[in-house]
């Protein structure tokens, strides 16, 4: 979900060509259930294989990954590790959602409402660990490293950007501005020839607004991140101007007379100090062409034509130095 910025922040929209040649993180989650989400039959149903096994997410990790890589992108996945315990109120909201969503859209299927369905089902999509498991087994079959960060997947990618370990972060989310990603990148693997990457640039941010990181992250707090419910009736641009007005969350919490429902010194630290792993391998190899047609094909149904079509757009990864100077 993440915080809701799209009011302050005016992302650029750029070419696939300006990241050819271009470590990316990819926030593993978000994009996973990004899969899960569009990729569906016309009535909301997800991708199935003969004995009922979701395969969206497949669909999406073998041929949006392999377009990116034939676009010259050097991907990488980073997975959430543990949760904190802050977001299981958060968890707990999506999960009835959820639910309510998948008795909608069953019951949208039954008075023959097609398109009300397939929006129903999209915002049903649930990442369970089966799901999370099979993703990377396939993507290192497909020779691409994939991270398991110790707690959020955000968090991790920013650091690695932050580094100079990789480029962007590729998320929907804005959250990787709070994480300190020095720059992110919206859209880029979204389907369809009308979407174009966007990039968002945390200094340009921070410039526009007139801003600190910390300050932003004091914003977030306000507006509600996914691990606080944030003040009622503060926005993005009503939380920039109590900024501007008062410095911090604190002045402000004293001069509004309330109380956040976690203290904000916590908030603060999980965006500003989050735990991340200094310690991980970036390591591109050959896809394992026997594998994945037999993963793919033989236990989940797929097109053994179409899986080989993509698979040979991965052999660009295969013919490029593993030293990470070249792609930056």
């Amino acid at each position: 979900m993440g915080v809701k910025f799209k009011d302050i922040v005016s992302p650029e929209e750029i070419r696939f060509e300006d990241l050819d040649g271009k470590i990316v993180a990819l926030d593993a989650a978000n994009v996973i259930y990004q899969f899960l989400s569009s990729i569906r039959q016309l009535d909301g149903t997800p991708l199935k294989d003969q004995n009922g096994r979701v395969t969206s997410h497949f669909s999406g990790i073998l041929y949006r990954t392999s377009a990116l890589v034939e676009k010259g992108i050097k991907p990488i996945y980073v997975f959430d590790g543990q949760s904190s315990a802050l977001k299981k109120e958060t968890q707990q909201k999506r999960k009835e959602i959820k639910e309510e969503s998948e008795r909608k859209w069953k019951e949208a299927l039954e008075e023959g409402r097609l398109d009300d369905a397939r929006k129903f089902a999209v915002r049903s999509s649930r990442m369970s660990p089966e799901i999370v498991e099979g993703s990377k087994k396939l993507i290192k079959l497909m020779g691409i490293p994939y991270i398991q960060a110790k707690g959020e997947g955000e968090a991790q990618a920013s650091y690695m950007v932050a580094r100079g370990d990789a480029w962007c972060v590729a998320s929907q989310d804005y959250d990787c501005m709070l994480f300190g990603a020095p720059r992110m990148v919206k859209n880029l693997t979204i389907s369809g020839s009308q979407t174009n990457p966007e990039l968002i640039e945390l200094d340009k941010v921070l410039g526009n607004l007139g801003v600190t990181r910390e300050q932003l992250v004091d914003m977030a707090i306000m507006v509600g991140t996914d691990f606080n419910q944030g003040i009622k009736g503060i926005g993005a641009k009503k939380g920039l101007k109590l900024i501007k007005e008062h410095g911090d969350i604190y002045q402000i919490l004293e001069k509004l007379d309330i109380e956040l429902d976690v203290d904000p010194t916590i908030l603060r630290n999980m965006f500003l100090n989050h735990e991340v792993d200094s310690d991980y391998e970036l390591k591109w190899q050959k896809a394992d062409q026997e594998q994945i047609v037999d993963f793919l094909c033989g236990e989940h149904d797929f097109s053994e034509s179409r899986v080989l079509s993509a698979l040979d757009k991965l052999k660009k990864l295969q013919t490029t130095q593993s030293s990470l100077e070249q792609w930056f």
